[in-house]
């Protein structure tokens, strides 16, 4: 259907709200769409409202000239706006609350998932705890000052009485330090 228009036409067809045009598109490119969306766990209902959207997206950004910036046809174009639809219906908390009552079974999956990150990070913070006790007392201190306090290395050259640069380079040392400290213990454990 699409083939007996050019991206001119369509173009134009969008902008006068050209019924056959619109319906042209609008039938030619649903089957991709939900294609899409059904391969990356979605069903046909969402697959319709997500079309739906993107279809409306692709209409008004047309109708108020952003498209010709994109260089894209405008089948490319209503493609990629409801792939960009679909991942952030992916993204959005109310699909994972849906995914979390309506699959049991992937509840579990999600709470042992979650419950191995809550751990991960215990585990680095743990971690970072001990390596940060290790350090020097003034490594301590500028750390402190700088990322806790948010104080600027003019101030914090001024509590441990050196030149700013100097205090600068001593921060490049000690996160080196630190790191080091880190890795040290993540890989003793």
């Amino acid at each position: 259907m699409l083939k007996h228009y050019s991206q001119e036409q369509l173009v134009l067809g969008f902008k006068k709200n050209d019924s056959k045009v619109l319906k042209a598109v609008y039938t030619s490119m649903y089957p991709k769409v939900n294609a899409y969306v059904l391969k990356n766990s979605g069903n046909h209902t969402i697959a319709k409202d997500i079309y739906q959207e993107a279809f409306i997206a692709c209409w008004k950004n047309i109708k108020d000239e952003k498209f010709k910036k994109t260089g894209s046809s405008v089948e490319a174009y209503l493609y990629t706006i409801a792939k960009h639809k679909w991942t952030d219906h992916l993204r959005s908390a109310t699909y994972k609350k849906t995914v979390l009552t309506n699959e049991t079974s992937h509840l579990t999956a999600v709470k042992d998932e979650v419950d191995i990150e809550e751990d991960e990070e215990a585990k680095k913070q743990f971690i970072l705890k001990q390596a940060l006790a290790k350090l020097g007392e003034q490594c301590k201190t500028l750390l402190k000052l700088f990322y806790f306090e948010r104080k600027s290395m003019n101030a914090i050259s001024e509590v441990l009485k050196m030149t700013s640069a100097s205090a600068r380079n001593q921060k490049y040392r000690c996160m080196e330090k630190l790191k080091a400290l880190s890795l040290e213990l993540k890989n003793n454990e």
